[in-house]
């Protein structure tokens, strides 16, 4: 599956390439699935102070470590941050269920995906291991065809089980955009990207099955492409 690649000058210009998409899919009534760390926050906060108004929309999370919302690592609190508590009318937010257990979250996730549809737009990133979502180099969570959000094994620091969605969801999805910056991630995104893909490499075998797949990289992280 082609990927479209998208080279701009630096993180700062990513985060407002990304800002604008999610901005354009809330005004739409779109709904979204935002993935955590610290690349995409940049691009959260830029969204929510380019539109006020983001009743139209609905997001969703990509993937949850197993914590309670107001957990520092809680990709919930981080929506929060950025987004909800940002803008003067927020979206429709369908959070993961982390308090009945890793297994029982992910149950319940996996049955309201299934009830409503896996978002048409998700935010990705890649981990220096070559992840995404929370799927790991080499997990059993890549075999899974049958689910749309499964328990996850810990993978990197901090060690905390995950919930995420499976390489089946984010299939389904009509857009999946990819946001990396910075030449540590260089190599990461060679092997995502232009090579061929394997479970080694779990972001390489994330595409839009029928839709569209979308890079984002500053220079940096493209350097090696």
């Amino acid at each position: 599956m082609t990927v479209e690649l998208t080279i701009v000058d630096d993180a700062g210009a990513a985060a407002d390439t990304t800002a604008g998409l999610l901005v354009e899919a809330v005004r739409a009534g779109g709904a979204v699935g935002l993935s955590g760390g610290s690349t995409p926050r940049v691009a959260y906060e830029r969204a929510a102070a380019l539109e006020s108004d983001w009743s139209a929309g609905t997001l969703w999370l990509v993937d949850e470590r197993c914590v309670l919302p107001d957990d520092p690592l809680s990709n919930t609190r981080l929506v929060r941050e950025t987004i909800l508590d940002r803008v003067a009318a927020p979206p429709r937010f369908q959070e993961i269920a982390t308090h009945v257990g890793v297994e029982g979250a992910a149950d319940r996730y996996d049955e309201l995906l299934r009830r409503e549809r896996v978002p048409s737009l998700l935010f990705l990133g890649i981990g220096s291991d070559g992840h995404t979502a929370s799927l790991f180099p080499n997990a059993p969570s890549l075999a899974a065809t049958e689910r749309l959000a499964v328990a996850a094994d810990a993978g990197l620091e901090p060690f905390v089980p995950r919930i995420t969605m499976t390489l089946a969801a984010i299939a389904a999805a009509h857009h999946v955009v990819f946001l990396v910056t910075g030449a540590d991630k260089a190599e990461r995104v060679r092997q995502a990207f232009a090579d061929p893909p394997t479970s080694a490499i779990p972001a390489s075998l994330a595409r839009s099955a029928a839709g569209r797949t979308t890079v984002i990289v500053d220079r940096a992280a493209a350097s090696r492409l």
